[in-house]
């Protein structure tokens, strides 16, 4: 072989090496910005978390999430609820439609005081005192809360299906009602639906609530403790864009009735 040919093929060969290290090189820079990539989307996902939301794994799923999670407004958790179901409520004798009925709804984050309709809405007084009477309240949670719209609690499921196992007749106000904050009313899924789910208006925007729900009473005192409750952070309820799930937890501790 002559020293051209000789220098040819070391002359190749060198090339060909060269170019294999520099293949290698760029694999290793291509999986390397691969890795850097997938960690700053990790990295990114967690930044949305903490600014947004969590994500749907660390959310109240249930009344057991509910007491997993912090208690709001500095407060304990109370004892947990005693879950029980009803086939109807007793009527309460010393109720009637001239009676003044007030309960006081002492919460996690503070009372509430509010006068009842029994004048009204003798039914849905009726089966509200019943309940409570019953301590059937007692350790359940606001499971819903809107800010400038509505909180909601009464269900001891906490996740917006539970009821006390009856169903009361509906006792809705005139097509003219409006809903303004302080108002109390029952929750339903539509018409004959009304059980122990209730909301409090705590702000304007439930003006365009329609008059098809049991008006219950209307708040006296503890506006400001409504608007701590209103303030508690929520995140995106799964499955809805509502921004209503507590990241705290605000519990009924438990509601005295009076009636004079």
């Amino acid at each position: 072989m002559s020293d051209r040919r000789r220098r040819q093929k070391e002359n190749r060969a060198a090339r060909r090496e060269a170019e294999e290290k520099a293949e290698g090189r760029k694999e290793i820079f291509r999986r390397l910005g691969f890795a850097l990539g997938m960690g700053a989307l990790v990295v990114l996902s967690f930044v949305v978390v903490s600014l947004f939301g969590q994500d749907s794994e660390s959310l109240p799923g249930s009344y057991e999430g509910y007491r997993n999670q912090t208690t709001a407004c500095g407060a304990e958790a109370p004892p947990p609820e005693a879950v029980m179901s009803f086939t109807e409520p007793v009527a309460q004798d010393d109720i009637t439609a001239d009676s003044t009925v007030t309960a006081t709804i002492t919460t996690s984050c503070g009372d509430i005081v509010m006068e009842l309709d029994a004048a009204g809405y003798p039914e849905t007084v009726n089966s509200f005192v019943f309940l409570t009477r019953q301590d059937f309240f007692d350790g359940t949670v606001f499971h819903r809360i809107v800010a400038d719209f509505v909180v909601q609690g009464g269900d001891p499921d906490a996740v917006g299906t539970g009821g006390p196992g009856y169903r009361i007749p509906d006792e809705f106000p005139d097509g003219e009602f409006e809903f303004t904050p302080g108002m109390v009313a029952m929750a339903n899924a539509g018409r004959s639906t009304t059980g122990s789910q209730f909301f409090i208006v705590v702000g304007d925007q439930a003006s365009v609530l329609n008059p098809l729900f049991n008006v219950l009473g209307e708040v006296t005192e503890g506006m400001d403790v409504l608007d701590r409750i209103a303030a508690v952070p929520t995140a995106t309820r799964p499955g809805s864009r509502e921004q209503s799930l507590p990241l705290e937890t605000v519990y009924i501790e438990d509601i005295q009735i009076d009636v004079s």
